[in-house]
C-alpha cells in the first residue's frame, strides 16, 4: 500500500496529459450544461469571426454576469477588425479572459483541446511508456504492461535520444510525446540509450487503456487509489475496485494528487456509499441553483471508510470528499484539501478549438461553499521528506490504524 511520490507522470506516446482537473462534465440533464463535450466542433470560421464567437459565448455563460465589474461590449469593440490569424485569437481571447480575473476559464487552441478530449474519452494510442526529464535527459521510469513499448524491450532508465530520426535533445517533454504519439498501427522509431549503448527500436503504435483506478487488498483492508476522476472509465474501474475489495472489512480510498476530472463521476462514486439526499449543489448565474439528488443503487455499502486526502486533492475530488464527510460516511486523513469550488463547463467552439468557462460554483450537501477553503481532515498528518527518504507513509499508516479501530469497535 505505499504511496507512489512521483508527483507528475507524463506517458509518453500515449499523451501529453496536463489536464489539472479543473474542467468538469456533468451529465445528469443539468439545465446548466450541456452534452457536448466528447464533440469537436469543425465549422471553420475566419479568425474575426471566431474571436467574435468566443466573446459571445462568454458573454452568455460566464458565471459572473458583471464580469468582474467590466463593461464586456468593449472586448468586441477593441478586437474589430483586427485579427487575422488563429495566434491572434489565441492572444485575444486569453486577454479577454485574463480580465476575469479567474485562474480557471481558459482557451484551448486545436491541439490543447485534442488532449483534453483525448484525456476524457481514454482513447489514447502510442506506445505505453511514462517519461521525466531528467537533467535535461528523457528517460523512460515506467513500461505499461502488454503494451508496444513491452513487446519492444524498452526498459526503465532508457533514454530517449531520437524520434523517427529527431534529436529530442533540448526539447520538453511534451514536445517529445507529441513526436511518439499518432495514429494506431503506425510505425515510431525510437533510439535510446541504454547504459553505453545506442539501439534503434521500431515500435508499432497501439491504444494505450490507461487506468486511473487500482485497488489492493492487505490485512482484510481494502486500498483503492483513484489517481484522477477524468476518464469516462472511472465509473466502471471503481465497480471494478469495489469487486475486487468485496471481502474486506473497511476501505481506505486514496485521493492524494488527485486534482479533479469529470464532476460526474464524482457524483457516481458518491452515489454508490449514499443512497438518498442532495449530493451537491450547482449554483449558477444569477443564483440558479440545481441539487444533484442521489438515486437508490441497491448496493448498500456499509463498511467504514477512510479517505486520504492532500492539499493536491480539488475540484471534483472535493465534490467527492465533501459528499462523504457531509453524510459521515467516511474520516479523512491527511492535509486541508485545495479549495476549489468552481464548475468548469467544457464548450467546444469552431475550428476545433475550446472553452473552459466557469459557469457556476458548487456547495457541498450541507450547504458549505468549500472554494478558496478547501476541506479539513479529521485526522491531520502531514507527508514529509523524511517520508519520502524512508519509503514510508504516515498518512497512509495514520489511516490503516483509525480503520482498524473503527472496524475493532463494531466488532468486525
Amino acid at each position: 500500500m505505499k504511496r507512489r511520490v512521483t508527483a507528475l507522470i507524463i506517458i509518453a506516446g500515449i499523451a501529453f496529459v496536463t489536464y489539472c482537473g479543473h474542467a468538469f462534465y456533468i451529465a445528469n440533464r443539468n439545465p446548466l450544461l450541456s452534452d457536448s463535450t466528447q464533440v469537436i466542433n469543425t465549422h471553420k470560421l475566419s479568425p474575426q469571426k471566431h474571436f467574435d464567437k468566443n466573446w459571445e459565448t462568454i458573454k452568455n455563460e460566464y458565471y459572473d454576469s458583471g464580469f468582474n465589474h467590466q463593461h464586456w461590449h468593449r472586448w468586441k469593440t477593441h478586437y474589430q477588425n483586427r485579427l487575422k490569424t488563429p495566434d491572434d485569437v489565441k492572444v485575444a481571447t486569453e486577454t479577454m479572459l485574463a480580465s476575469l480575473n479567474d485562474p480557471y476559464s481558459r482557451y484551448l487552441t486545436k491541439d490543447e483541446f485534442l488532449k483534453q478530449r483525448t484525456a476524457i474519452t481514454s482513447k489514447i494510442y502510442g506506445i505505453g511508456v511514462s517519461i521525466v526529464n531528467d537533467a535535461g535527459k528523457i528517460k523512460i521510469i515506467n513500461v505499461i504492461e502488454q503494451a508496444p513499448a513491452q513487446f519492444a524491450d524498452l526498459r526503465n532508465g532508457d533514454v530517449i535520444l531520437a524520434v523517427n530520426g529527431k534529436d529530442v535533445n533540448g526539447l520538453s517533454i511534451s514536445e517529445v510525446s507529441n513526436l511518439v504519439k499518432g495514429p494506431e498501427n503506425t510505425l515510431v522509431s525510437l533510439d535510446i540509450l541504454r547504459g553505453q549503448n545506442r539501439i534503434t527500436k521500431q515500435i508499432i503504435r497501439k491504444e494505450i487503456a490507461i487506468k486511473s483506478i487500482k485497488s489492493i487488498v492487505e490485512d482484510k483492508i481494502g486500498y483503492i487509489q483513484i489517481s484522477s476522476f477524468i476518464s469516462s472509465t472511472v465509473p466502471n474501474e471503481f465497480l471494478e475496485a469495489l469487486e475486487n475489495t468485496s471481502d474486506t472489512k473497511g476501505l481506505i480510498i486514496d485521493l492524494r494528487g488527485n486534482t479533479g476530472g469529470l464532476l460526474s463521476n464524482a457524483v457516481f462514486i458518491a452515489n454508490l456509499f449514499i443512497a438518498n439526499g442532495r449530493l451537491v449543489s450547482i449554483v449558477g448565474r444569477n443564483g440558479y441553483r440545481y441539487d444533484v439528488i442521489a438515486k437508490d443503487t441497491n448496493l448498500n455499502i456499509n463498511k467504514p471508510v477512510v479517505l486520504l486526502v492532500d492539499q493536491t486533492s480539488a475540484s471534483a475530488t472535493e465534490i467527492f470528499a465533501g459528499a462523504m464527510k457531509d453524510y459521515h460516511k467516511a474520516k479523512l486523513v491527511g492535509t486541508k484539501t485545495y479549495g476549489k469550488g468552481m464548475v468548469q463547463k467544457i464548450i467546444p467552439m469552431p475550428n476545433e478549438t475550446g472553452l473552459n468557462l466557469t459557469i457556476a460554483k458548487y456547495l457541498t450537501p450541507r450547504g458549505s461553499d468549500i472554494n478558496k477553503r478547501g476541506i479539513a481532515p479529521d485526522i491531520k498528518v502531514h507527508f514529509t521528506k523524511s517520508d519520502v527518504d524512508t519509503g514510508t507513509d504516515a498518512q497512509l499508516e495514520s489511516a490503516k490504524d483509525l480503520l482498524s479501530k473503527i472496524i475493532v469497535s463494531r466488532g468486525q
